[in-house]
């Protein structure tokens, strides 16, 4: 089991920035990526965006390409998720989530979620 702790949520308004950030925890040996998630109200869940544990690959949703980059640092036990040119349909509940293989931590299976941290863009 890995414990994620998520943070860096918050209000902005449209255009503004918000970096999240998770820290990874516990059984993390066989973890092969990290990535996010989010969860709007009367909307289904969808991948935000992945990372490999070497960062050798990364996924990032058509919908957040170019205005969303996931980083990680070098202990590979933190996850970043610099969001950027914020958008009203940003909105959401993001979850970070890690897992053994690396598809899945965009696919909407992942292995491990944190608690989640909100963000809310308004106009």
């Amino acid at each position: 089991q890995v414990q994620l702790v998520e943070s860096g949520g918050g209000s902005v308004e449209a255009g503004g920035s918000l970096r999240l950030s998770c820290v990874a925890s516990g059984d993390i040996y066989n973890t092969a990526c990290m990535g996010w998630f989010r969860q709007a109200p009367g909307k289904e869940r969808e991948a935000v965006a992945a990372i490999s544990s070497g960062a050798l690959l990364a996924y990032h949703a058509d919908s957040v390409k170019g205005r969303f980059v996931i980083s990680q640092d070098r202990t590979k036990k933190t996850v970043y998720l610099q969001m950027n040119t914020l958008k009203p349909e940003d909105t959401a509940m993001y979850y970070c989530v890690a897992s053994r293989l690396w598809p899945d931590c965009y696919t909407g299976q992942p292995d491990d979620w944190g608690q989640g941290t909100q963000v809310t863009v308004s106009s």
